[in-house]
């Protein structure tokens, strides 16, 4: 990793966004560029999280989110999905010791009950090993929708709230959040597609809300550390508002 790694470093590290989340797509399109079988591109894809995961860890990105499968994709070809539910499996049992070493956090956000017995039985291994450790938080979003999340988020609080235990007027959006995936850590800085589509797909539709957004064309397994340090650049050289004029950013940045 040399070349990547004087790249690296050569990045402004008081500009870097702390919270980094990606739409991975491009697999199957890259496979079928090479007259390969989708799958292919989907355990090439592996290699590239490998690689944006150590990364991220060099940079000392405080958070990576990885959209890896969304509650729509149960709708693709039964084959396509029971390689990616084997490549999970695969994935954790090799990978988790690394990140465990990393000192990386795994996390997962979405409806795990769907998932086979031995998929849930890894995916908790893999957050139970990985729980105490102060590295990278990385969460990685499988079989979760936007709206699901928010909708599960709600009736928490109706929950409360049919039990007397919270008045309608006084829920706030800082109650919602408190209910929601992420609730533990900052809404991502920098939102990240690959694959050349222009949408976020249901995904954190909560927590991008003044996320910077970043799409390239470049296809996922090919979404190298060059073409990772071009979205952060991106993301430095842009003024994140919040709601406010360009001249009151400046005249905070100045305070």
């Amino acid at each position: 990793m040399g070349k990547d790694h004087n790249l690296l470093e050569e990045l402004d590290k008081t500009t870097l966004p702390q919270h980094v989340a990606i739409i991975m797509d491009g697999n199957g399109r890259w496979a079928q560029k090479r007259l390969m079988p989708r799958f292919a591109g989907h355990k090439s894809g592996v290699n590239t999280v490998r690689a944006i995961v150590e990364a991220s860890v060099q940079l000392g990105i405080k958070a990576l989110t990885l959209f890896a499968f969304s509650s729509e994709n149960w709708q693709r070809p039964q084959k396509e999905v029971d390689t990616l539910m084997d490549l999970f499996v695969s994935a954790l049992e090799r990978e988790v010791a690394q990140l465990h070493k990393n000192n990386v956090c795994l996390k997962f956000i979405g409806d795990r009950t769907v998932f086979s017995s031995k998929l849930q039985q890894r995916i908790n291994e893999s957050e139970s090993l990985t729980a105490a450790n102060s590295g990278l938080q990385l969460s990685i979003a499988a079989n979760y929708g936007g709206k699901w999340d928010i909708l599960q988020a709600v009736q928490k609080i109706a929950a409360k709230v049919k039990a007397n235990e919270l008045e309608p007027s006084d829920i706030t959006v800082a109650d919602i959040e408190t209910y929601m995936c992420l609730a533990d850590m900052p809404a991502p800085d920098l939102f990240i597609r690959t694959g050349g589509e222009q949408r976020i797909s249901n995904f954190l539709i909560w927590q991008l809300a003044y996320t910077e957004l970043y799409f390239t064309e470049v296809l996922w397994p090919d979404f190298d550390i060059t073409a990772f340090i071009e979205a952060i650049k991106a993301y430095s050289g842009r003024q994140r508002r919040f709601g406010l004029t360009g001249e009151q950013v400046a005249k905070q940045g100045n305070a």
